[in-house]
């Protein structure tokens, strides 16, 4: 990332006469990859102690799986979850003791949700990293292995591919959208034939990709309502905290200041899409000029960078990210 968009960033955030905003975004699954957070581990105290916390309430070693994998280990959606909630935590708490920075706005994809909920202090990490280990392992459990499907379709609009689906589904057999990334990417979950019926309808009418998804659980789809069910037990031995900052939720794409909403959101975000393209234009209407993504890879840069090119963008994986973000400050 250019030095240039971070000093814009700092200009920002250190401007007491302009009113441009900032928001902090954290990645979902997907963006996970063997190394995250290895090199903040090493280097940055605040972040260690969250990969040795996340180790002690889980009873595994996170900074192994995190750091070493296998891929293939590492890819479980159980692990996945709370491998990359630790990872975005301890990059945003580095963050934090480099350059406290307040952001005005969180949000996160999916997942990244739950991150976005640490980072305002509504949910303890504690909390966080043992809920989102039963949330991957209720998605698992929650339809037989090759019952399920994703795809993601590239050049259509998210109303002609939710067209599609009511098109496609039956009673017994229902695909929906899952996920609007971008206007020309929208991902589509469901039953394993209502998902392909969906793929073969999208390129009939134009879609110029549609990529099924290396996954096996119908994540944002009607079939996670019986994990949605047991995740919302688990919600009930654990209590939310004021937002010390809103956070742009995935069900309604709206900013959410209430804790006492917290947990039905969660709730319903399990079987409901995740609207990451209404939730940048409403950062945008509110203000928002520069969008951070802190966790590994940059997927939610780019799609940022494609459903508004006006907010400027800046990645947070590495150590040196911190130093271009600090060395204007």
């Amino acid at each position: 990332m250019g030095i240039g968009y971070c000093e814009v960033v700092i200009k920002t955030v250190n401007s007491t006469h302009h009113t441009s905003r900032i928001a902090f975004i954290f990645p979902g699954q997907g963006s996970q990859a063997v190394g995250m957070g290895n090199e903040f581990y090493n280097n940055y105290p605040a972040a260690k102690a969250v990969f040795q916390e996340a180790s002690d309430i889980l009873h595994i070693d996170m900074a192994r799986l995190c750091f070493e994998g296998p891929e293939a280990e590492l890819n479980l959606t159980q692990n996945t979850q709370p491998a990359l909630l630790t990872a975005s935590v301890a990059l945003f708490n580095a963050l934090s003791q480099e350059e406290p920075v307040k952001p005005n706005f969180l949000a996160g994809h999916s997942l990244g949700e739950y991150t976005a909920l640490v980072a305002s202090k509504a949910l303890d990490f504690k909390d966080a990293v043992r809920l989102v280990r039963m949330r991957g392992k209720f998605m698992q459990e929650a339809v037989p292995q090759g019952t399920g499907a994703m795809a993601a379709i590239l050049g259509l609009t998210g109303d002609v591919v939710t067209a599609i689906c009511k098109e496609t589904s039956t009673e017994n057999s229902i695909v929906v959208p899952a996920n609007f990334n971008s206007p020309e990417q929208t991902v589509i979950s469901g039953h394993k034939e209502a998902v392909e019926k969906a793929s073969h309808l999208a390129k009939d009418k134009g879609a110029k990709r549609v990529i099924p998804l290396p996954v096996s659980v119908p994540s944002h789809s009607p079939l996670m309502k019986p994990a949605a069910e047991r995740l919302a037990k688990e919600f009930d031995s654990i209590q939310i905290k004021k937002l010390t900052i809103p956070v742009i939720t995935n069900v309604e794409a709206e900013p959410l200041s209430s804790e006492s909403r917290v947990k039905g959101l969660l709730e319903k975000q399990l079987f409901s899409p995740v609207r990451w393209v209404e939730s940048v234009k409403r950062m945008k209407q509110e203000g928002v000029e520069t969008a951070v993504e802190i966790g590994p890879g940059k997927v939610l840069t780019g799609l940022v960078k494609r459903i508004d090119g006006s907010i400027k963008t800046v990645n947070v994986e590495k150590p040196e990210d911190l130093k271009q973000f600090t060395v204007y400050s």
